[in-house]
């Protein structure tokens, strides 16, 4: 049995303050919502995530589709490491923010194009994110096909510069050349993540990017939830993802991790 194959069949191992840890948002810290902006962040998962960033000396970051600013929304005291929207913008350990700067004429129709299309499918969202448009059909699943064939018509329309990139009930166009695996290396060159065993966690498809360079590098890489992937384990949902890394900060402070 190849090695891959046994180390899935395995428990992921214990976590610790000395790795570099990289984690997805929706379906991975978060359960997902009717629409993206329904979610919240409870307490204790607050709690987890300062206790984490404070143990690993800040070597935290999300790995999120959603812009940096809404993470900031979800955790406003904390100010972590973010790679949002896919990669296209990332805020660096030292507060620096970088974004890419697509062609806005060609963004400008596809935008045009899809708020037409979810005027005339009201089971269609459309989410703008400023540098990616994402159509989400989680409330409409009989469209799934249908919100494929538009974006890949939009993408055709836009040009080569940028791509359609498929999700969890969302497909999304973006300036190709960024993913979530630029990001986390990116990261890993940086303080306090250099040097560092890393660690990625996510659920989706445009998380196989990140779980990609997470094996390159001989790192730790978690799929969260059923569905063939690359990641060299496997966590059941959020509440085992979130149980498993409340697990480090319970170690350091000596105590047992709550069930």
């Amino acid at each position: 049995m190849p090695a891959s194959r046994r180390r899935r069949t395995a428990g992921v191992p214990s976590p610790t303050p000395e790795w570099a840890y990289f984690v997805d948002l929706d379906g991975t810290l978060l359960d997902i919502a009717p629409r993206p902006g329904d979610v919240q962040v409870d307490a204790e998962l607050r709690a987890t995530i300062t206790a984490l960033t404070t143990l690993t000396g800040g070597a935290v970051a999300i790995i999120t589709g959603r812009p940096v600013a809404e993470v900031d929304q979800l955790f406003p005291a904390l100010h972590l490491p973010v790679a949002g929207q896919h990669g296209l913008e990332r805020r660096a350990p030292n507060g620096h923010v970088t974004r890419c700067s697509p062609p806005l004429p060609a963004l400008d129709l596809a935008r045009t194009r899809l708020r037409d299309v979810v005027q005339r499918h009201p089971g269609l969202l459309l989410e703008d994110k400023g540098l990616s448009l994402a159509l989400h059909y989680r409330q409409a699943l009989a469209l799934a096909s249908y919100a494929h064939r538009v974006m890949r018509q939009v993408g055709d329309v836009a040009g080569a510069e940028f791509c359609v990139q498929r999700g969890k009930r969302v497909v999304e166009l973006k300036l190709a050349g960024r993913d979530k695996g630029t990001a986390i290396r990116t990261f890993l060159t940086e303080a306090p993540f250099r040097g560092r065993r890393p660690v990625f966690i996510g659920d989706d498809m445009t998380d196989e990017y990140g779980f990609a360079v997470i094996n390159e590098l001989d790192g730790i890489s978690v799929k969260v939830g059923p569905g063939r992937t690359t990641a060299g384990w496997r966590m059941r949902d959020v509440r085992a993802v979130r149980r498993w890394l409340s697990q480090a900060v319970a170690a350091s402070a000596g105590g047992a991790v709550p069930s």
